[in-house]
């Protein structure tokens, strides 16, 4: 049986440099049914709660819970064992399409750079409705989204992809004819990848070496859920975390953390504006003030998050997150997580300069794409229009979804 997880050793790919981060699997496991047990809190010098350390979670959980487990919220052990039996066999991303063709070279990385970790104890990272699952969306939001999908599915009508009526464009129709709307604005910001290079910003914020920010919760197996760690550093008065992320698309966070009230609403960032404060051993962090260009899960601007991060023991770091957005869900929603603490010799961190600076793969993207439609201009090769420039996929299902 193919074993592709990445236990006792967790590969990940940092820009260029490849960092190993030991695993105690011992630690890394949670009975099922259980939290974390919180010991003597641990002190800085000046006496605060000691959250210091280089963090990361060493399972893989879901955002959502599937809805065949419905209200269990936590795996049995035997679960646990079969999902992971599962997972081991899966080719992901060592499955190869026809040699020569663009579905092939599109793989690019494989299991080696993109790891499966093993099966974490809760069936859903989402605690809160207690289905683990998103709310509903408003109806404003539901037109948002239909809107943005339709914009995209119609840029692929002239493509192998609605031809075949494969899954990318369900909801579409096969027409030779390019679709009119490669011409059109997105419905709003882009931030998603679309079958379309007009310029950087109809990349994902991935290629234009962005990240989507807090909270650093999202798809199953995406890079940024996958091989991401953050340190945290404290000073009297002040809390810095710094997520490395993906490779490359690092981050800094500063926590204000003097009681001062948050920015006017007119400032926005794109990691918000983060106002800490202690709740016993728990920091609590408000963030308000994102930006209109960042997106998590379908909110903006009106993103608001609460963080409560405890320390529950030498090694673990306790993490939840309530996020509201009364345009985007119909309700609020919580969500958990365990960290555990990496060895700060074997796992340090070694800071790359930002992604951008070293991007050439974007600029490669909207060259080819010019390239190509100079040549189709002169009667060479065909109409870029009518190829489906995104696709990439593995083609298999997560068991755990």
């Amino acid at each position: 049986m193919r074993e592709s997880f990445s236990a006792p050793l967790i590969t990940v790919t940092l820009a260029t440099a490849v960092i190993s981060a030991a695993i105690t699997q011992t630690s890394a496991q949670a009975p099922a049914g259980s939290a974390p047990a919180a010991g003597p809190a641990l002190k800085t010098p000046w006496g605060e709660p000691d959250l210091q350390g280089i963090w990361t979670d060493e399972t893989d959980t879901p955002l959502q819970r599937s809805p065949k487990y419905a209200s269990q919220e936590f795996f049995t052990e035997a679960q646990r064992a079969e999902l992971d039996r599962q997972r081991s066999t899966m080719l992901g991303r060592e499955r190869r399409a026809e040699r020569g063709t663009e579905a092939d070279v599109a793989g690019a990385y494989n299991d080696v750079f993109t790891p499966k970790k093993r099966t974490g104890a809760r069936t859903s990272r989402i605690v809160d409705p207690p289905n683990g699952r998103l709310p509903p969306l408003t109806p404003e939001a539901q037109k948002i989204a239909a809107a943005e999908r339709e914009f995209r599915v119609a840029l692929l009508q002239a493509t192998e992809t609605c031809k075949n009526k494969e899954a990318a464009c369900t909801g579409g129709k096969y027409d030779p004819a390019p679709s009119p709307r490669f011409e059109e604005l997105p419905p709003r910001y882009n931030t998603a990848r679309m079958n379309r290079h007009y310029g950087p910003e109809d990349a994902n914020l991935a290629e234009r070496c962005l990240m989507g920010g807090l909270p650093e919760i999202g798809t199953l197996g995406a890079i940024a859920d996958r091989i991401s760690f953050r340190r945290i550093v404290q000073t009297p008065g002040g809390i810095s975390m710094f997520y490395d992320v993906g490779q490359g698309q690092g981050w800094q966070r500063n926590i204000v953390m003097d009681g001062s009230p948050h920015l006017p609403a007119g400032i926005r960032q794109w990691y918000g504006d983060s106002r800490g404060h202690w709740e016993g051993d728990t920091l609590v962090i408000d963030v308000t003030n994102f930006s209109t260009k960042t997106d998590f899960q379908g909110s903006r601007e009106n993103l608001h998050v609460v963080e409560r991060w405890t320390r529950t023991g030498p090694t673990s770091l306790a993490y939840e997150v309530t996020v509201e957005d009364p345009t985007v869900w119909t309700q609020t929603w919580t969500a958990k997580q365990e960290f555990l603490r990496q060895n700060d010799q074997d796992n340090r961190i070694y800071s790359e300069p930002r992604c951008i600076e070293g991007n050439y793969g974007l600029p490669g993207l909207l060259h080819g794409r010019r390239v190509e439609e100079l040549a189709f201009a002169e009667g060479r090769g065909v109409d870029p229009r009518t190829r489906d420039s995104i696709k990439a996929d593995d083609g298999e299902r997560d068991p755990l979804q």
